[in-house]
């Protein structure tokens, strides 16, 4: 690039004009985020939360009560 090219580049990025657009976008999408977090739905179902799921009894330990033997081939015979 060019000497000139560089200075006119530096000087558009700096400007008033080009910080206050910035800024300006920037402050808009925090606030839209904002509102977007906050927004509830009237009418909607409230999402469940973990005190208010059911409680889940203890992981099954042990051998299963499925009895196989070694021939057992997903019960599929030899003809």
């Amino acid at each position: 690039m060019s000497k000139e090219l560089l200075d006119v580049l530096i000087q558009v990025i700096i400007s008033w004009q080009v910080l206050a657009v910035t800024g300006a976008l920037i402050v808009y999408l925090f606030l839209v985020s904002y509102a977007a977090r906050t927004h509830k739905r009237p009418g909607s179902v409230a999402r469940t939360t973990a005190a208010s799921r059911p409680k889940r009894g203890p992981a099954p330990t042990g051998e299963p009560d499925v009895e196989t033997s070694e021939n057992d081939d997903l019960g599929l015979t030899e003809e």
